[in-house]
């Protein structure tokens, strides 16, 4: 059964989500569009949450948030317990962000990094697992609050 992969952008993430869109089902997997689907204005939280939500519950393993920044989307998914959302710009810290951090999820800044860079971060964050040991403790103090 091939992974179906949620992704989710706002208007300035539109055109990026479209390429990994289809650099996704190229790679043989599925995906499961939240929206936007335009480059019209609009509330980039609307979309995210729901990425956020459907991998915080499980019904995804993993996903992809595009906005113009990838801080709004980023800070959005991220306020679920089970999500651990990686902003990323470059390649090695996609890599990072799987290997030392367990990321669910990768957050594109849509108006900082060309399309095939962004397409090359998407490749490192499916591609890359965790490494585990020492990374695992410190993992799963992320959602540990202070009370």
């Amino acid at each position: 059964m091939k992974e179906i992969i949620p992704i989710a952008c706002d208007h300035a993430g539109f055109e990026l989500k479209e390429a990994v869109k289809k650099h996704l089902i190229d790679r043989g997997f599925e995906v499961k569009d939240f929206g936007t689907n335009s480059s019209e204005s609009v509330d980039y939280p609307d979309f995210a949450h729901q990425v956020g939500h459907a991998v915080d519950c499980g019904q995804y393993r993993r996903g992809i948030v595009i906005c113009g920044s990838g801080n709004g989307v980023q800070m959005t998914v991220n306020k679920y317990p089970n999500v651990r959302c990686a902003l990323c710009w470059n390649v090695e810290i996609a890599h990072l962000g799987r290997q030392h951090n367990d990321c669910n999820i990768v957050s594109l800044p849509a108006r900082f990094i060309p399309q095939e860079l962004g397409l090359q971060i998407v490749d490192e964050f499916l591609d890359t697992p965790f490494e585990g040991g020492r990374h695992q403790r410190r993992v799963e103090k992320i959602s540990q609050l202070i009370k």
